[in-house]
């Protein structure tokens, strides 16, 4: 894999963990998530 790319997505997990992370419980759970589930989404960014 070019690493050009790896180091795009891990930018875009990281993004994602930092961007869910900041939400609250309430708006999480609106979206249908819990704080348990955010690194599992965003490891579906990362792939």
């Amino acid at each position: 894999m070019n690493p050009i790319r790896i180091a795009k997505n891990y930018i875009s997990y990281r993004r994602t963990i930092a961007e869910l992370g900041s939400l609250s419980n309430q708006a999480l759970s609106d979206i249908g998530i819990t704080r348990y589930d955010i690194r599992n989404i965003a490891a579906r960014s990362f792939r």
